[in-house]
């Protein structure tokens, strides 16, 4: 299926969760937050969010400096 993810069309298998999503852009340890369609999606439910066909996900990672 098609989603749009941090701008781009991406084709991704379906009843694909984040935590899938993230582990395949590997986010490991990194820090990131995940948005569907405009609503960011809490951590702890990652594993039970399935993505559907044009969902627009933006993943931000974090940036330490100072």
């Amino acid at each position: 299926m098609k989603i749009w993810l941090n701008g781009e069309h991406t084709d991704v298998e379906s009843k694909l969760t984040l935590a899938d999503l993230a582990q395949q852009q590997d986010l490991g340890k990194t820090r990131y937050a995940i948005e569907v369609n405009e609503e960011i999606i809490p951590r702890n439910e990652h594993l039970t969010h399935t993505l559907n066909e044009g969902d627009r996900v933006e993943i931000v990672t974090a940036i330490g400096g100072g």
